[in-house]
């Protein structure tokens, strides 16, 4: 498990500041790191979305067709879940694999295994987030990329840290995306290039706009928690 402390010394930043809806000096680009890590920002506009619903995105998609609508451009196919995923219910501890490419850069396997927002940010600062309307959905994952990316005795891959921070408006919600990439390569001379982050902010701001279009219809289609579709007539 990871702790805030740890975050915040290979971050170098205030992790819990993501819970804040104060602007942050790093809302959209890339930032490398004192350590050569490379920090990646980029904020989406969900209009007509809350963050009950991409929370509940997470323990939908299973498909390749479901990527696919998800970035019809860079997401090329779904490896699968493990059997910590339950479809409808959870996706916390479970691990998924899928081959996507960022725009130019050629497809590669990524690796990401979710945890409990808890595991990363003040779980008290969280609640109180949360109680408050500042965050509406956090989502919180360690990443890995390539063939046989490594992986932790717990079974996190080890090469990065993927953080969605959603905040409800009137007009839908905001997602704040940072990811934290180039663990393995921290402090030798094979640093991830600047062509990395760049190619991710694109993918991210594409991916979730695309999301953004089918996810209202998708959840109150398919959820199974009683929500219903407001009638539009």
């Amino acid at each position: 498990m990871t702790s805030t402390k740890e975050i915040k010394e290979w971050a170098g930043t205030d992790i819990d500041a993501l819970l804040s809806p104060k602007p942050l000096s790093l809302e959209a680009g890339i930032k490398r790191l004192e350590n050569g890590m490379l920090h990646v920002a980029m904020r989406n506009n969900m209009h007509q979305c809350t963050g009950k619903m991409l929370d509940w995105w997470f323990t939908y998609f299973e498909t390749t067709a479901d990527l696919r609508l998800w970035h019809p451009h860079d997401h090329v196919e779904h490896g699968g879940w493990d059997d910590q995923w339950v479809k409808h219910k959870n996706y916390i501890g479970a691990t998924i694999h899928a081959t996507e490419s960022l725009g130019d850069i050629p497809p590669v396997p990524a690796t990401i295994k979710f945890h409990d927002p808890a595991d990363v940010f003040n779980p008290e600062r969280l609640k109180e987030a949360y109680a408050n309307g500042d965050v509406s959905a956090v989502i919180y994952g360690r990443i890995g990329f390539g063939e046989n990316t490594p992986i932790d005795i717990d079974g996190d891959p080890m090469d990065g840290y993927m953080l969605h921070v959603v905040r409800d408006t009137a007009r839908g919600c905001v997602l704040r995306s940072h990811f934290f990439l180039g663990a393995l390569t921290a402090g030798t001379e094979k640093l991830l290039p600047d062509e990395i982050g760049f190619g991710l902010m694109e993918h991210c701001y594409t991916e979730f706009t695309y999301l953004s279009q089918v996810l209202p219809s998708l959840y109150y289609a398919e959820n199974k928690t009683g929500d219903k579709a407001p009638l539009l007539w």
